[in-house]
């Protein structure tokens, strides 16, 4: 750490693909216990800001070139607000935590504007039917998405522990921003999870076998609980067909699945379908909230099964239920006794 951190008494050439500079700054992240994914983002907002400033030394960079990057972003990349937002975080933490800087005052710049959109939502139907053409565990994820309104991060990093059969709930405990919380259980669903535990038990077996057994534990708790690793109960629900290099500890083990193999799985089945919406996987979880609002469920309790900080941004779905819900019957639908031509 004290590595790290005398990087800034001790200048050093920097560059866009500079090894000195980025790989400490990966190792104090990762001292942070920051998500491997937030790892490859910050580190991403890093080296694009260098390389537009074209820096030489860490000596050059200044919190006010900060206002300067992010203005670009809106007027000559045209970047979303959330784009803009996610590269501000980003370079808040390298100038505070990694850099030492002073940014206590607010850094002004433009920002980009675009107006909220309405999330896209499927009916039960079109639901169902993309479902139906999925198969395996392609299959079981999409519905925990929309069954259960997991984000796909959530649904593909289960845990076997995770799931609370005697409860009829799920545990989401690698969540985003790392706030755990309970959802619902669908009971069409016990007897899918459970065959695939068993399958996820046949690969633990062959696991221990060749002694990969072990899984990756968040949070530091391979500190904490040191066999926790290798107990089944911490292997995950849906288990990768491969090993992989673990990039944080050079293991080699079997991770989870990929979300990138979930999304193409959605994209295809949809077009199958013949259904001309933009789906994600993400559309699953708008879809599950939606449905929860159709049945009467009250906001404050969608916002907590869904794990929003705000209750803002659960209050979107109310402009997602159909007007028509709310007993507004449109001009043209009244009956007339006059043609109209």
């Amino acid at each position: 750490m004290k590595a790290a951190m005398n990087i800034i008494d001790q200048p050093q050439p920097i560059s866009p693909s500079s090894k000195r500079f980025f790989d400490l700054y990966r190792l104090f992240i990762r001292a942070k216990g920051l998500s491997y994914s937030t790892e490859k983002t910050y580190c991403a907002w890093a080296r694009r800001f260098i390389k537009f400033h074209k820096y030489r030394t860490e000596k050059e960079m200044k919190v006010s070139d900060v206002e300067i990057f992010l203005t670009y972003l809106a007027n000559n990349r045209h970047c979303s607000p959330n784009t803009q937002k996610t590269a501000l975080n980003a370079l808040v933490f390298l100038f505070r935590s990694y850099l030492n800087c002073d940014v206590s005052d607010s850094i002004q710049f433009k920002y980009s504007k675009s107006p909220p959109k309405i999330p896209t939502v499927l009916s039960h139907s079109e639901a169902t039917q993309i479902i139906s053409q999925l198969k395996n565990h392609h299959s079981l994820v999409v519905q925990l998405l929309y069954g259960c309104g997991l984000r796909i991060s959530e649904a593909v990093r289960l845990r076997v522990k995770d799931i609370d059969f005697a409860n009829e709930g799920i545990w989401v405990l690698e969540t985003k921003g790392s706030k755990s919380r309970r959802t619902l259980l669908p009971k069409s669903l016990l007897e899918p999870l459970k065959a695939q535990i068993k399958y996820s038990r046949a690969l633990f077996k062959y696991d221990e076998s060749v002694g990969k057994a072990s899984v990756y534990l968040p949070y530091a708790l391979s500190r904490k609980l040191p066999n926790a690793n290798k107990q089944f109960k911490w292997y995950y629900l849906f288990p990768a067909t491969h090993y992989s290099v673990d990039k944080r500890s050079d293991v080699e083990r079997r991770h989870h699945i990929g979300v990138q193999q979930i999304q193409r799985a959605v994209s295809k089945a949809t077009l199958e379908c013949g259904i001309e919406k933009r789906v994600t996987c993400h559309t699953f979880r708008h879809s599950f909230a939606t449905e929860l609002l159709r049945q009467g469920v009250d906001i404050r309790s969608i916002q907590e099964i869904l794990g929003h900080e705000s209750i803002e941004t659960t209050q979107i779905y109310t402009h997602v239920v159909g007007v028509h819900e709310r007993g507004m019957i449109s001009p043209a639908d009244k009956p007339s006794s006059v043609a109209i031509t």
